[in-house]
């Protein structure tokens, strides 16, 4: 079964904060889709994420994944973080099938078969630590797929990589969720990721965050960066994206917004008072 998400006008206010940083987040993901969350820093994409995770409870409203309201974390979605976060004193092998020790369900041939499917069947009894950057994160990604999960969370898992090995994941990741019928859900800051891997970008603003847009993606997997195709989608999800981001223009819409409310808590109170 692939992930059917709902979100329903979900708020969430970190202890200690005066605003929100999520504010009546309202969406649906349809199965199999790929989503990605673009945004200003600071604009409570990550937070988003951590509550389709399971890891972060909203203050208000909740998250539905195919129709089960989301209590607590899950091996069913899984996420993906900046940094790998492999066990340095395990083998490669070790550390993918760690999910499914945890969960009671050890099978030495299905890590074999994820370890071929990310190219590292020759690393398999490799320590972890003799890797580049890229193969620890095709570790951590045979890891999340280790459980068949319905969903995949990415929190910018190849920001830190080299350019072109972050081009190769993002296809590979792109091309497995498509042929396994994952839904998947990125966060990142760049347009041409966000371009290459989802069928639909979702821009947020912030203060509080909030979606804000919506750009969807239609060209077939795997998806050329040099085509003109690709430059046109890019071009238009980065001036749809500076329109709706700016911090000045969210700033003056706020304003605008208490002004019409002021006023019209004026004008109700003067044909009260007439």
């Amino acid at each position: 079964m692939t992930a059917n998400i709902s979100i329903d006008y979900v708020s969430h206010t970190f202890k200690g904060q005066p605003e929100p940083t999520l504010k009546d987040i309202e969406l649906r993901i349809k199965p199999a889709e790929k989503i990605a969350l673009i945004g200003r820093s600071g604009c409570g994409k990550s937070t988003l994420l951590h509550t389709l995770a399971g890891l972060l409870l909203p203050s208000e409203g909740c998250v539905r994944i195919n129709g089960h309201q989301l209590s607590r974390p899950s091996a069913k979605w899984n996420m993906m973080f900046q940094k790998p976060s492999l066990y340095p004193w395990m083998s490669v092998s070790q550390n993918a099938e760690l999910g499914l020790i945890f969960a009671g369900k050890k099978d030495p041939q299905k890590i074999s078969q994820l370890l071929a499917m990310v190219g590292l069947s020759d690393k398999a009894e490799a320590n972890v630590q003799s890797l580049s950057g890229g193969q620890q994160q095709r570790v951590a990604l045979a890891r999340s797929l280790a459980t068949s999960p319905e969903l995949l969370l990415l929190d910018e898992p190849f920001s830190a990589l080299d350019a072109f090995t972050r081009s190769s994941l993002q296809d590979e990741v792109a091309e497995i969720s498509s042929r396994e019928k994952l839904t998947m859900v990125i966060v990142t800051h760049d347009i041409d990721e966000a371009i290459a891997m989802a069928d639909r970008v979702l821009i947020m603003s912030a203060n509080p965050g909030r979606i804000v847009g919506e750009k969807t993606v239609d060209l077939p997997f795997p998806r050329n960066r040099a085509s003109r195709e690709f430059s046109g989608q890019r071009e238009q999800l980065m001036s749809q994206f500076e329109q709706l981001t700016q911090p000045g223009e969210q700033a003056v819409c706020a304003a605008q917004a208490d002004n019409k409310s002021n006023s019209e808590t004026a004008s109700g109170k003067t044909q009260q008072a007439a």
